[in-house]
């Protein structure tokens, strides 16, 4: 069973999780990272590593499938919100050489993707979402927002570009050509609920955390925590996107009143997920014995809860390539 991390970045952890799941289930394998520089952290701790161009760059496809087929990768892991794209969309060519790609369908990935059709997803389906604008609309309907309020690029992910903004003066002076989304900003504790969804559809596990402290988008310090309303809130969203699959992250705050708003949904592993792992809820297992054609169970809920993670920075030392 050989895996690959792709944009392996700082996802050491993640790794980790991968190769302690190979050990639990008694099976031998490789995990491979794929990264666009050699100075990612991951990239030397892999058990082989790969130079691939950025994913958004022409290449990345047939350089990333030809690793694929030649290293007879069984599961291929993404990790950044800009590989979904192109990996949901030619999944079957992965297929072709061997590899399950662990992505969710193109609807799924374009709704979670795009923060105004996450927004409107959100709105058609029912769920409790914060109210939100595209950056020109917002200007005009300024009377309609509490200030501070929250900017963010409609296509970003790990917190990059987002702005808290706390007067009209400063929403009128962002640039009105940035393909900005404005957001209500929530009140109350922010969590992070971590899901994983079958072949068939159904969320077999979801596990919310707290998210204490946050650096550089990533959450560093969390708790685990059995709150039924916010679990249940995963699985309904999970089981409603067209075409989930594998794991995904869903932002959320519990409102004072006990209300909850969801304000984003990621359609991949999400940095914190080592977390839920250490608690039980061991999302590698499940993958590759679904690759396997083996069972999962029908529900995992013994998840450890109230389990705190506390990171620490850490390092590799390795000759310089640069």
């Amino acid at each position: 069973m050989n895996i690959c991390i792709s944009s392996a970045g700082r996802r050491v952890e993640l790794m980790r999780c991968f190769r302690s799941s190979l050990e639990r289930l008694n099976l031998k394998g490789c995990v491979i990272a794929i990264d666009c520089s050699e100075t990612a952290p991951a990239y030397h701790l892999a058990d082989k590593s790969f130079l691939v161009p950025r994913c958004v760059d022409h290449g990345f496809l047939d350089r990333t499938l030809s690793i694929c087929k030649s290293e007879n990768i069984d599961l291929m892991i993404p990790t950044i919100d800009t590989e979904l794209p192109i990996l949901a969309g030619n999944v079957q060519r992965f297929e072709n050489v061997g590899t399950a790609v662990v992505v969710s369908s193109v609807d799924t990935i374009n709704t979670c993707y795009d923060k105004d059709n996450t927004h409107a997803w959100l709105l058609k389906n029912g769920f409790p979402t914060v109210k939100q604008y595209p950056l020109l609309e917002a200007k005009l309907k300024t009377p309609e927002f509490r200030f501070p309020i929250i900017a963010k690029p409609r296509h970003g992910s790990a917190s990059k570009g987002v702005t808290t903004l706390y007067s009209e003066d400063e929403l009128e002076s962002m640039d009105m050509y940035n393909d900005f989304i404005i957001q209500e900003k929530a009140l109350g504790v922010e969590y992070t609920v971590n899901v994983y969804v079958d072949r068939k559809g159904r969320c077999v596990c979801s596990v919310p955390h707290q998210r204490v402290e946050v650096r550089a988008g990533e959450v560093s310090k969390a708790i685990t925590t059995k709150k039924p309303d916010l679990i249940n809130m995963g699985i309904a969203i999970a089981e409603a996107l067209p075409g989930a699959y594998g794991p995904l992250n869903i932002q959320m705050f519990l409102e004072p009143d006990g209300g909850i708003k969801v304000i984003e949904i990621n359609a991949r592993f999400g940095g914190g997920y080592p977390l839920s792992y250490h608690a039980g809820a061991d999302f590698p297992s499940m993958l590759i014995q679904e690759k396997l054609g083996m069972p999962i169970p029908d529900e995992l809920s013994f998840w450890e809860d109230q389990l705190a993670m506390y990171r620490f920075d850490d390092a590799v030392y390795s000759r310089a390539r640069m």
